[in-house]
């Protein structure tokens, strides 16, 4: 589970170590991890495709905005390139059938071009709208070869400072795709940014080529890996049938409310007199305040205070958009957002939570409906956002997400005050630190 926009894919969890280590031995985990070759080429390349997400998210989104002035036309811009992950079960097997390094190649090239198309001008809306959603499918298997080959590359402690490392990067890739697209739209236009985007992918398949070694396709059973159908109903089952990974998955979910302005920050622009520059700003300020919740979360508070906080925090991470009831300024929106995002980083905890609650054998069908879920959740909720935002504008949207935000997730809290004390039990017996 992760925040909106800062990483889609979560963490399985097939990694465990016996014992948590402290802040020195990550540290020194951090700078082992960057030693390696092959690990300093997979994290170049995760950071300019997170880069060039973003930058072509902001990019698409004001060209449609600026051709169409509808708020509805740009919600469905941002939605689409949440809805490709929910095929993932299909496609993320392609890492185990091919040799991982020519599948994160292949997807970087197979972005560029498509990215290329999306820019051309005068391409009509309905086109962009396919081809955005087919520029967003080669990035579920890069992904998922991504990881795999972590773990070839990384093994032991240095594996989970890895990971750490990679949850970083998203966080500022996202910010630094967003903000910088927000200003190079702004003197030379979103075409151009747009086609300018699939540089950065061809950087990546590049550095892949140049910095990983070559190895074998791993030899995948088929016959043993579930089909789509047949993992949502037993991860349903599974996830469900059990009241704390129910209420982690439902917590996750919410983002589908909170993450509402990131899907109107055009109009929300707009509407405040700025443009371009000012929607990325929007967009990208929750990452901005995750950034920060997250260092502070995972690094300075304890273990069992952080699964205390995870009700309060989802509570919260809802108020800060009832400020739009008063038609706040554009700093203020910014502002709110980053709030939101301090408080959202109990996305953080959930997700090492409900590695800690999910049984071994189930992780990959859990996590696998709950990652398909929480990209409905937010590609649903942007596109019923923009919907009611046309007749209502985004101060009454917002502020009314908000608001069902802090209901939701007040009966949630509710009952996870009363799961938190046995899932810190969980924790000590097993020596595990969320």
């Amino acid at each position: 589970m992760a925040n909106p926009r800062l990483d889609n894919t979560p963490d399985n969890g097939d990694h465990e170590s016996s014992s948590a280590p402290n802040s020195d031995d990550w540290r020194s985990s951090y700078r082992d991890v960057m030693a390696i070759r092959e690990f300093r080429s997979v994290w170049l390349a995760h950071a300019l495709s997170m880069i060039g997400t973003n930058l072509l998210n902001i990019a698409t989104s004001v060209l449609v905005f600026q051709v169409t002035g509808s708020a509805l036309a740009a919600g469905v811009t941002l939605a689409l390139t949440f809805l490709p992950p929910i095929i993932s079960p299909l496609i993320a097997g392609l890492a185990d059938l091919f040799p991982r390094r020519r599948v994160m190649i292949a997807c970087d090239i197979t972005r560029a071009a498509v990215i290329v198309l999306i820019g051309i001008p005068g391409m009509p809306i309905w086109a962009i709208w396919i081809l955005l959603f087919c520029s967003v499918v080669p990035s579920i298997p890069f992904a998922a070869a991504r990881a795999a080959m972590m773990a070839e590359i990384v093994q032991g402690e240095r594996y989970v400072a890895s990971t750490a490392i990679i949850q970083l990067t998203s966080q500022v890739g996202m910010l630094a795709g967003l903000v910088a697209g927000g200003v190079i739209v702004s003197y030379v236009g979103p075409n151009v940014t747009v086609m300018s985007t699939g540089i950065l992918f061809v950087l990546s398949a590049v550095v892949v080529l140049l910095g990983v070694k070559a190895r074998p396709s791993p030899r995948a059973e088929k016959e043993d890996r579930p089909g789509f159908l047949a993992m949502t109903r037993d991860g349903a089952k599974l996830v469900f049938a059990d009241p704390r990974l129910r209420t982690l998955a439902l917590l996750a979910w919410l983002a589908g409310l909170y993450g509402i302005p990131y899907g109107l920050a055009n109009p929300m622009a707009e509407e405040s007199g700025a443009g371009p520059a000012a929607a990325g700003f929007i967009m990208a300020g929750s990452s901005i305040g995750a950034f920060v919740g997250g260092l502070v979360l995972t690094r300075i508070i304890p273990p069992p205070t952080r699964m205390r906080l995870l009700g309060p925090l989802a509570v919260f991470t809802c108020v800060p958009l009832l400020l739009w009831l008063a038609d706040p300024p554009l700093w203020l929106m910014v502002t709110a957002l980053a709030l939101c995002g301090v408080a959202g980083s109990y996305q953080f905890v959930a997700n090492a939570a409900f590695v800690l609650c999910v049984p071994q054998e189930g992780r990959g069908l859990a996590f696998g409906l709950v990652a398909a879920g929480l990209q409905a959740a937010q590609g649903v909720g942007i596109l019923v956002a923009g919907f009611f935002a046309e007749h209502f504008g985004t101060g009454v949207v917002i502020a009314s997400a908000g608001a069902l935000g802090v209901v939701c997730a007040t009966l949630l809290a509710i009952p996870w005050s009363r799961m938190a004390g046995q899932t810190i039990e969980r924790m000590n017996a097993t020596g595990s630190a969320p």
